[in-house]
């Protein structure tokens, strides 16, 4: 399968300015295909999470493969993918502030399903008061906490707080959901598979305990890119949301959930400065690539912030990308000598691509020998 990172290393195709970020659409096309045929084979629903790509059009491509529906952080967000036509979305994040709710709100007037998510007593009869002075009535699932330590009711507190969120009106609880991913007993692991099953079996046990007093708990959902299928495998859980998969990154390589050539995307440089032999300056800073992979950490140490390849476009081990400001990225060399030439073309893949999407304005998308430049139009969307 020839890539239009292929045709620019061979110089058949130019890149149209740097720093960008490119998505090839036969990768990107296979990794949704792959995901939802493995999802969908052990019957459960997939709920994609946007967080990875933040455009309706991939949105549209990912429900046209078979999504049940999307899945979002925040409200904002959701507005852009319901302007791009998503009519099933699950705000997986606590409904907490009245200007938020407000919004969540009127997002339910204008589409056909809306999933309102809560963790804690206090949120819930904020929703609820504001629900009953629209008439409204909300579906929520309630957020278990399964050990990623962020948000989500603890585990044992989750029965009274069901009892007392089955008391409000305005509210109907639905279904519980959890993220969790690479997490074993409390802390990090690499063993996807001992993390999935750990993460569906607290989650079984929860809905069965929530059950019991009352509650019709209809959807258990879980899973990110490294459980999602192994969890959906269980049949334990009816609904899993990955993210990263549609893309897919070297974190997502490091932690065995996709090979390297399943990265749909590229981040291109250009070298415009190489004041020593062991030091080139990339036109691609803090504003390009994002920090939030810690570098040298086990278990994975990351060598930078992005991993440069070669000019076969394989992971190389000399140059590295370990320092920036705003507008440079200082590209060192390990062996003392970059070999880096000024205007020269470097091809990166990002450690984590969300939030490198995130960074950009538009992407750009190869498909069918074309070249389109896509806005990220739920970048920056934080409310």
């Amino acid at each position: 399968m020839e890539t239009i990172f292929d045709l620019i290393r061979r110089g058949e195709r130019e890149v149209p300015e740097t720093p960008c970020l490119m998505i090839d659409a036969l990768i990107m096309r296979d990794n949704i295909a792959r995901m939802q045929t493995g999802v969908s084979q052990n019957g459960c629903a997939l709920r994609p999470h946007i967080k990875t790509h933040k455009i309706p059009y991939f949105t549209n491509l990912q429900l046209q493969a078979g999504a049940k529906g999307i899945t979002c952080a925040k409200v904002s967000e959701a507005e852009v993918m319901a302007n791009g036509g998503a009519q099933d979305i699950f705000l997986a994040y606590p409904m907490v502030g009245s200007f938020r709710i407000k919004r969540a709100l009127e997002l339910q007037k204008r589409i056909r399903r809306l999933i309102l998510a809560v963790d804690s007593l206090e949120g819930a009869k904020a929703l609820s008061d504001a629900a009953q002075a629209q008439g409204l009535t909300c579906e929520v699932r309630l957020e278990v906490d399964t050990g990623a330590a962020r948000t989500g009711a603890p585990r044992e507190k989750c029965e009274a707080l069901c009892k007392e969120i089955l008391k409000l009106k305005g509210l109907r609880l639905t279904g519980i959901y959890t993220f969790k991913s690479l997490v074993l007993e409390n802390a990090p692991t690499q063993d996807a598979q001992a993390a999935a099953l750990e993460e569906v079996r607290l989650m079984d046990e929860t809905a069965k305990a929530l059950r019991a007093v009352g509650a019709d708990i209809q959807d258990v959902s879980v899973g990110s890119t490294p459980t999602g299928l192994l969890a959906a495998r269980t049949g334990l859980c009816t609904e899993v949301r990955p993210g990263t998969y549609i893309f897919n990154d070297w974190m997502m390589v490091k932690e065995g959930c996709a090979q390297f050539s399943q990265i749909a995307e590229r981040i291109y440089c250009t070298v415009v400065s190489t004041p020593r032999k062991d030091l080139a300056i990339i036109d691609g800073g803090i504003k390009t690539f994002p920090m939030d992979a810690p570098v040298d950490t086990p278990p994975y140490h990351y060598p930078g912030y992005a991993l440069i390849l070669d000019k076969d476009g394989k992971p190389q081990e000399n140059l590295v990308l370990r320092r920036m400001s705003e507008e440079h990225g200082m590209v060192t060399a390990q062996n003392g000598e970059t070999g880096l030439s000024v205007g020269q073309l470097l091809e990166l893949v990002p450690i984590h691509v969300c939030p490198a999407v995130n960074l950009q304005n538009h992407v750009f998308l190869y498909e069918r020998g074309e070249l389109t430049s896509l806005p990220v139009a739920a970048r920056g969307m934080l409310v």
